[in-house]
């Protein structure tokens, strides 16, 4: 079934003034080739400050670029969540594995946002997991709330905890990770979150649950918030998760046709939550029960 379609609308900054619109338009959004943008811009899908454009428009600052995408059919997705707590100021959820966090990467409306505003119209979700990751999405119900936990969110005030199925038998039974996390090039998408020893301070608490001949489940804290930070570490010290088609042993992309960020076939779970209530001041604890890849390895 086609969605309704997106108006992706951004600004010029100073380091594109001077390009044309065309080249703009295939280095914004790499997916489509030069050749792919040119017969979206002969259709009329793209305008500059209201404009219908041609692509061959020179780009000053402050313009402002529409990309009227038509509907398309969406990959498909889950179409349910588990309630897990729920009052007039929070709401948390299960998410499902396949199920995207928010829009992006080819979805719009098979997103948990617009499964959980079905119901709940005035729920923003403080944070997002990946697609295939399963576990516990915090929704703010009021700016109130939403405005603390925002502020407490990377904080020792809210204690996050994972399970992760890895690749290879842990030498250790507990790991203190502290691998920068940064942008490094991706031969499809151009860029991804990896392992950088330029990239921004991270750091994850790791300690081995069980052990098979060729797998490690990890029990995963964060205490910092960094994209795929739980995949990126545990490949950095040796142990990518168990299918994931995007890191290897270094915590970089794979050399090999490297996946993308939000394919799948990792078991990575968000399964315990603590945190202050930001209105009641209550402490909150939550838990999502393991999926039944977790049981059956």
């Amino acid at each position: 079934m086609l969605n309704r379609g997106y108006a992706y609308t951004t600004r010029i900054s100073s380091n594109d003034c001077g390009r044309t619109l065309l080249c703009h338009l295939a280095s914004l959004y790499p997916h489509s080739s030069l050749e792919a943008w040119q017969a979206k811009l002969d259709h009329g899908e793209v305008a500059l400050d209201g404009v219908i454009a041609s692509g061959s428009e020179l780009l000053g600052l402050g313009q402002s670029l529409v990309w009227n995408r038509p509907p398309w059919v969406e990959p498909e997705a889950p179409q349910h969540f588990e309630v897990l707590f729920d009052d007039p100021h929070l709401l948390a959820v299960n998410k499902p594995g396949g199920l995207p966090t928010l829009p992006g990467g080819g979805f719009l409306e098979n997103t948990l946002l617009r499964l959980v505003q079905a119901q709940y119209p005035n729920a923003n979700p403080v944070h997002r997991l990946g697609r295939a990751t399963t576990g516990i999405v915090l929704f703010a119900r009021t700016p109130q709330a939403a405005a603390q936990l925002t502020a407490d969110w990377n904080t020792p005030k809210v204690e996050k905890t994972y399970r992760a199925l890895a690749q290879g038998v842990a030498q250790f039974d507990s790991y203190e990770i502290l691998t920068p996390i940064g942008l490094v090039p991706h031969p499809l998408i151009g860029s991804v979150w990896a392992a950088n020893p330029g990239g921004k301070p991270s750091r994850s608490s790791a300690k081995v649950i069980s052990r098979t001949a060729s797998t490690t489940t990890f029990e995963v804290s964060l205490h910092s918030g960094r994209p795929h930070q739980i995949r990126i570490h545990l490949a950095s010290i040796g142990h990518p998760l168990a299918g994931d088609p995007l890191y290897g042993l270094t915590g970089q992309p794979l050399d090999h046709l490297p996946g993308l960020p939000g394919d799948g076939g990792y078991l990575l779970h968000a399964q315990f939550l603590r945190f202050q209530h930001p209105i009641s001041g209550e402490v909150i604890h939550l838990e999502a029960a393991l999926p039944s890849g977790f049981w059956v390895r």
